[in-house]
This record gives C-alpha cells, structure tokens and sequence, in this order.
C-alpha cells in the first residue's frame, strides 16, 4: 500500500474524533472518505496533512513511518490537500500561484520568463489552454481547482487529497475536474476524494471508506455498494422493512390554501433550479444527505444566495428576495443551522437577541421601545419556557436548547408567513426537541408555513406534511401522506441521477 494509516486516534476536550480508526490507500487508486457531520473527515485529513499532532495510531507512506508537524512537513513527505475553497492568491498570476514560495531567481530578482516557463511546465499534461501571465481571478472556480491541483502534485506528487472539490461546480466543470483526477490515477498517484455527492463517489471512486461519530464503519469496493446500504451505513440506522406510520397520517390528501409559488428557481453552484409550491399553514421537510442542497435551497429562498433563474410569486404577484432584508419584508424568516455563528449575537441579551428581528423589519429608524422588547422576551421565555435568570442574561451563558428557543422566539415575535428552520433541533436536549416540535404544528395550525430541514429523518416523519428529498444539489422526489416513511425518503437519496425522481409509495 502506499498509504496506510492504523489505529488512529485523536481527542479534543469532550470528544472522542477519530476511535483507533484504519485506513489505506494504494497508488493509482481514488478512495472515496464518506461520512456526516461530526464523522471524523476532516480530523483524519488534519492528521494526515500535519494540521493536527494524533494522539495515538501509525501513519505510514511506501511503507515507512511517518509524523508530520506542519502541512509543508506532510508536502515535503508526498501528501498534498486541494479543498473546496481554493487556497490560491486570485491576485496574483497563474505563474506567481503555481511557484510561489519555490520561484526561480536570477541575480537575487525573480526570473519572470522562467516563471512562465517553469509554470507552464507544471500544467503540461492537464489541457489547459491558459495563459499563466493573466491573474487567476479572471478564470472560473473549475480552472482554479486544476491549477490548485497541479500545484499540489508538484508539491507532493505521491498522495492528493481532494476535499470537496466539487461543490462549487456545475456538471461540465465536474467532467473536466474527473478527466485531470483519472489522469493523475493512470499516472500513479493515490487520491483521497471527500465528497457528499454519491453520484461522483460511485462515478470515480475504486474504493469506499465511511466514518461515523469518529469510528471506520465499512471500507468497500465501490462496485461491491448498494446505495442503499451504503446511505445506511452513513446514517448509522437500517431501513425497517415495515411501514414506518405518519403521525399525521390523517392529513392525507389535504390541500393547503397555496401561499408561495418559486418557479425555474435556481443558482449556479448552489442549487439546480426547482419548482416548489408552500401551503398556508403547510410544515414542508427538506430531507437529503449533508451537502446534497438543502441549505442552498433555504439560502436562495432567503436571499442569502440570491437567485440566478425562476422567480418567487404569491397571490399579490413577483417577490424580491434579492437579499435577506427584502425576504425579511416580504414575510420569511430564517433560523440558520449554525445558531452560535449565524443565530445568535452571544455577548447581547435575550431581550435584545429576540427583538433582532422585528428591530430588522421595522428598519432602525423606527426602534422598538425598550417596554415592547421586554414585554415580548417575557412573554416568549413563557411560551417556550426558557430556561434563563431573566430577559436580561446574556444569551451566550444559555445552553444549546435554550439559546435555539430564542433564536425561535425571535422570529415568532416578527410573525413571518413563512419561517425556515435549519436543523432546528440540532444539539439540545430530549425535552427541548419535543418542545420545538410541538411548537412547530401549533404555530402551523394558527396559518404560517414552515420549511423544516432536517438529518433525523424521524423528525421530519413525525412532523413534515410533505417531504422534498434532494440529491446532488437538485430536487428529486416529492413525498406526501403515507409515502413518508424511512424507507422511501433513503431510497430517494439513494437513486442514481438518472432516474426519475418517482419513488414508491
């Protein structure tokens, strides 16, 4: 083998990431790394590439030990990194990015014409029809990432590592980025593709790797997988083979009044366009494996990304969601995945964190009395029962669970039409989750309408009137009534993309 990696383990205050886990790759060889958030990805990659010292375990390349320091260690040793962020300097030439630390000098001065040559010497063999002298930022994210690529294999040129490497790419971008990595496997090297998009892991990879809660649960030969079991395998739960019952299974068949309308509506990179439609006291589910597109969808339907194709229409006509204050005043609201980096404002209080909202909607020339803002954080720690000394505490020394309800509280106190909860549930504890999905139909039966995305596909079962499933950053599948089961959801996701979006009732 030309890398393998043995018992590795690595500990941070309070968590176990990676458990004594096993790993090797062969030379000419793609292996795919799978697995969700928190698995132990990035922490085995870090390990590997010198970021992180490991705590225990033995790595070794073409058979002797190794224990890189620093990244530039673990270059100089053979292992190069491309990421989904390129980590090039678009301001400076093609030339400058590919040599830059390593450049050729002539009298003390760098020789440019051999900079170019140089350049241009380390791109032969990639197809690229560039001039190496323009700056990289007049080129698209696709070239960025084969010249990224040609970078690291200079650098390295025994193992690349390629963490999500298409995320930001449409389909073209993606063939072209697959041609260069098959290249590079004829020639030899050992590639570690980190992907969410099961498509390309089962298009290019030879074998399989899934990590989950920082343990190795399978290493397989791709053409061994069934999707299916390799989806369950990644969740950590077996599909039953009974009929998993709706808990609303009575509101079969119902209608919901249509409140919003998207249409062809789609971006770049983000989401292929899709057509939706949202009912008048609807729970809509997003369902889809991490990094399959429902946080894009909710980003574009908020403004955060906004819209490149479509258009958003209720029953008044046209609407601008162009950015998160005009979605804010047509009625959206948004309570992100990442509550302590995108939800919450940590050294303000509750009062202050629940009035942010409405404050945003009436615009900053017209402030919400102090009285108002304490008369609604005390209503709402009531409602919701928030678990805090007072209005005033800092939200910051509130527990996950509680600071969720206020991120809840401080949209309920704008009362949006249509409210998107991003992992509403994520990280709190048993009583909090019942309390907020409890929350959620009782807000839904008095008329506003909310898009749940969701990983606890249990949640969305329980909770979700209708389920969009989506796969590889395209809408696949709508579910409704009793189609709402465990089963159909993962066979859903499991589905090559060919195939139409139709699953089984």
């Amino acid at each position: 083998m030309l890398l393998t990696i043995k018992s590795l383990t690595k500990t941070f205050p309070g968590t176990k990431a990676l458990d004594g886990v096993d790993f090797d790759l062969a030379a000419g060889e793609v292996h795919a790394l799978l697995g969700e958030n928190g698995a132990g990805k990035s922490t085995l990659i870090k390990c590997l590439t010198g970021a992180y010292l490991r705590d225990a375990g033995l790595i070794s390349l073409e058979g002797q030990t190794i224990s890189p320091r620093s990244t530039s260690e673990a270059q100089a040793l053979g292992i190069g990194t491309v990421y989904q962020e390129v980590n090039l300097l678009p301001n400076l030439t093609v030339a400058q990015n590919l040599t830059f630390g390593n450049e050729p000098r002539r009298f003390g001065m760098v020789d440019r014409r051999a900079q170019r040559r140089q350049a241009e010497e380390m791109l032969d063999g990639y197809r690229l029809d560039i001039d190496v002298s323009r700056d990289l930022s007049a080129y698209s994210v696709a070239i960025r990432q084969i010249i990224a690529i040609a970078r690291a294999v200079a650098l390295s040129g025994k193992v690349l590592i390629l963490d999500e490497p298409t995320a930001s790419l449409d389909a073209r971008e993606v063939e072209t980025l697959f041609a260069v990595v098959r290249r590079l496997r004829k020639k030899g090297l050992g590639i570690v593709f980190v992907s969410h998009f099961l498509d390309q892991v089962f298009d290019l990879s030879d074998r399989v790797t899934v990590l989950r809660n920082g343990n190795k649960v399978i290493t397989e030969r791709t053409a061994d997988l069934d999707r299916v079991q390799l989806i369950e395998h990644m969740l950590g739960r077996a599909l039953k083979d009974d009929v998993v019952g709706h808990a609303k299974a009575h509101q079969a068949g119902r209608e919901w009044p249509e409140l919003l309308k998207f249409e062809g509506y789609g971006r770049r990179g983000h989401i292929a366009p899709f057509d939706l439609s949202v009912g008048k006291g609807e729970v809509l589910g997003l369902a889809g494996l991490l990094g399959s597109g429902r946080t894009e969808s909710a980003e574009l339907m908020f403004g955060l990304a906004p819209a490149q194709s479509g258009a958003a229409r209720d029953a008044e006509g046209t609407l601008d969601l162009s950015s998160p204050r005009a979605a804010i005043a047509a009625g959206f609201g948004f309570a992100p995945e990442e509550r302590k980096e995108d939800g919450i404002v940590a050294d303000l209080s509750v009062r202050e964190n629940i009035a942010l909202a409405l404050q945003a909607r009436r615009g900053w020339a017209r402030p919400v009395p102090r009285a108002e803002q304490l008369r609604l954080a005390e209503d709402y720690i009531e409602k919701l029962d928030i678990r805090t000394s007072g209005p005033e505490q800092p939200i910051g020394d509130l527990s996950g669970g509680n600071q969720q309800k206020v991120v809840l509280a401080r949209w309920l106190a704008m009362n949006p039409r249509f409210l998107i909860l991003d992992e509403p549930t994520r990280g709190i504890d048993v009583g909090a989750h019942a309390e907020i999905l409890r929350l959620i139909r009782q807000v839904t039966d008095a008329g506003m309408s909310i898009l749940v995305i969701s990983s606890e596909l249990d949640e969305l079962i329980a909770v979700a009137d209708r389920v969009i499933v989506v796969r590889d950053r395209h809408h696949v599948a709508e579910l409704t009534g009793p189609e709402i089961t465990t089963d159909t959801i993962v066979r859903a996701i499991a589905a090559p993309h060919r195939e139409t979006a139709e699953v089984p009732a």
